[in-house]
């Protein structure tokens, strides 16, 4: 039973040995993922946007994702995410590993407690609303840390924190959507990020994420013109870079859990 899982781009499938894929049932939909060894780890992988790149990233099943995770018994998930760059000191080709996200996503379903949907969560039985504190940390410490040494090990750029300014997509931002953004201290930008982060606390699961930078955000650079290709090519050239990194933090996460991740329930549940 796998403890740790990945939710990746589809690049990650040559990471793990002898793959087998599962169909999990939810009460959100059905969700194909691999589970499969990586450095001796058993892991489990979910492709978000699917083999081939097909689910758009407003439309992605974030609940029936992180709910398949979850029943299969998987207590921490590192995830990954391409991101322009909000600050201008943040270079295309550099890695990020955020502390603290900004949400403004518009039409997705960011909860699981939604009043009337039951739910399973270690052992309980949950129905109603629920409020979980993203604080002190939005995202796990313990994983964090596993990240930031996996990326000094391997050499790489990085940067060892940032504020992840989380937006609806699929279109790419404006020049002044992003000037806001950089007022609200936002230093990278994506359309992935939430409402995962969030749905793994309400599960009690650990969750952070390494973020790769891909290009400057809209305006950064005057009004030069950002394409998914520009986008792709930087990705694919810190590909192998990106794979090291999360194999390496998957062996570093301890077996054992000392943050406060499992604890999001307690204290959260208002309906009695």
């Amino acid at each position: 039973m796998p403890r740790v899982a990945i939710i990746g781009g589809s690049g990650f499938y040559s990471l793990f040995e002898n793959p087998e894929q599962r169909e999990v049932e939810t009460p959100f939909g059905n969700v194909i993922l691999e589970v499969g060894k990586v450095r001796d780890v058993e892991v489990a992988f979910i492709a978000r946007h699917g083999r081939r790149h097909e689910i758009p990233p407003s439309k992605v099943n974030y609940k029936a994702n992180l709910y398949a995770l979850k029943q299969i018994g998987v207590e921490r998930v590192v995830a990954t995410n391409a991101v322009g760059a909000i600050n201008p000191s943040i270079e295309p080709g550099t890695f990020v590993v955020p502390h603290d996200f900004i949400d403004f996503t518009k039409n997705r379903d960011s909860t699981f407690y939604d009043g009337k949907t039951e739910i399973m969560v270690d052992g309980r039985i949950l129905r109603g609303v629920v409020h979980v504190s993203m604080t002190p940390d939005p995202y796990c410490p313990e994983i964090r840390s596993a990240i930031l040494q996996s990326l000094s090990e391997a050499g790489v750029k990085f940067v060892d924190r940032g504020v992840y300014v989380v937006t609806e997509g699929n279109r790419f931002e404006t020049p002044a959507e992003i000037k806001a953004f950089s007022f609200l201290g936002g230093d990278i930008v994506g359309m992935t990020g939430v409402p995962e982060a969030v749905l793994a606390r309400e599960l009690a699961m650990c969750y952070a994420t390494l973020c790769l930078v891909t290009n400057y955000a809209a305006g950064v650079q005057g009004s030069r013109k950002l394409t998914h290709d520009e986008v792709a090519e930087i990705y694919e050239r810190n590909l192998k870079n990106l794979r090291d990194v999360v194999a390496r933090t998957v062996e570093l996460i301890p077996l054992t859990r000392s943050c406060s991740c499992g604890k999001a329930l307690e204290g959260a549940i208002a309906s009695k």
